[in-house]
């Protein structure tokens, strides 16, 4: 097991409530318009999730957006009803720039926002095979878009959030690494000191141009992880689709938190929509607790990640 692995600690659940991944027509239970997500967060925190990981979308059709005032619906009243991080994305969704994927974090100043940690193919394609018939038009365009995409995030696009939000806002980051070579660019950022420990990195598998989802591929993420970072990171977890709770389960087992969430799986097991994001909460803190593990509140995660607290954003 890993040396990073820390006596008594305590496992945070990130949940991702929506994404900017699935489409409408995918489940009838991903939250679309801002009562959804906001419902959908608040039964998650409920059910035991530390932190919030949050998307916009349009509420007439459910395609993604970067609009600040769609965030405004829902943002204050998490913040009014939870005490859980809001960790606001700068990814945004397909096509949108860097500028309209900060448009939200620098209005709301957030305690933590994630950062992709590198440029990749992003391929979604694959799932336009599994629905014959689709609610709105713009989904099918949307995934097959995906086969001619490449999802930026430039050395100088890392260096523009880290100083604009960062820097200049107090927010902490998510780093999510797709493959191992994200890491490796996560550690030239700290090597410059432009990011600080105890950094909280969010390895993911399974996203078609990423790294697999296997568990030889965890165990590499936490083995060039454990060499770059050494004691000086949390390690979370995150795997798409029906690799989701073997892997979160096995990250944990080697020291790692863990995120679910409808944005990253629409199932709770073989052939089952999850109804809630909470359902995904809830199971997951299950077996935790079978593996004799605690799961931290929102409380004790800021202080392993060193949030600057939810009195200091502009929600």
């Amino acid at each position: 097991m890993s040396e990073t692995v820390k006596k008594n600690r305590k496992v945070i659940i990130t949940c991702a409530v929506t994404g900017s991944i699935h489409t409408p027509t995918m489940s009838e239970h991903l939250p679309i318009t801002p009562a959804e997500i906001a419902d959908g967060a608040i039964g998650a925190a409920e059910a035991g999730a530390a932190i919030l990981h949050l998307h916009a979308r349009d509420p007439n059709d459910g395609s993604p957006t970067p609009s600040p005032e769609v965030f405004q619906e829902f943002l204050p009243r998490i913040a009014s009803e939870t005490d859980a991080v809001l960790n606001i994305t700068t990814g945004g969704g397909h096509n949108m720039t860097v500028q309209d994927r900060l448009a939200a974090p620098l209005r709301f100043k957030p305690e933590m926002c994630s950062l992709n940690m590198g440029s990749m193919n992003f391929g979604l394609f694959p799932m336009l095979s599994r629905y014959p018939n689709w609610r709105h038009d713009w989904e099918p365009k949307y995934l097959e878009n995906s086969r001619d995409f490449i999802f930026r995030n430039t050395f100088k696009d890392i260096e523009y959030i880290l100083k604009h939000l960062g820097e200049d806002c107090g927010t902490r980051f998510e780093f999510e690494c797709y493959d191992i070579g994200h890491l490796y660019t996560l550690a030239h950022f700290l090597d410059r000191g432009l990011v600080k420990a105890p950094l909280f990195v969010q390895s993911i598998f399974g996203i078609l141009g990423g790294i697999g989802a296997t568990p030889a591929d965890v165990m590499h993420m936490r083995a060039t992880a454990d060499r770059l970072f050494g004691s000086h990171y949390e390690w979370s977890i995150l795997a798409a689709g029906r690799h989701q709770m073997s892997l979160c389960t096995m990250g944990a087992i080697l020291g790692g938190n863990v995120r679910v969430g409808l944005e990253d799986s629409l199932y709770l097991g073989k052939g089952q929509l999850a109804r809630s994001n909470a359902e995904q909460v809830a199971k997951i803190k299950r077996i935790l607790g079978e593996l004799s593990l605690e799961v931290a509140t929102p409380a004790e995660a800021r202080a392993m990640l060193d949030l600057k607290g939810s009195s200091e954003t502009a929600i």
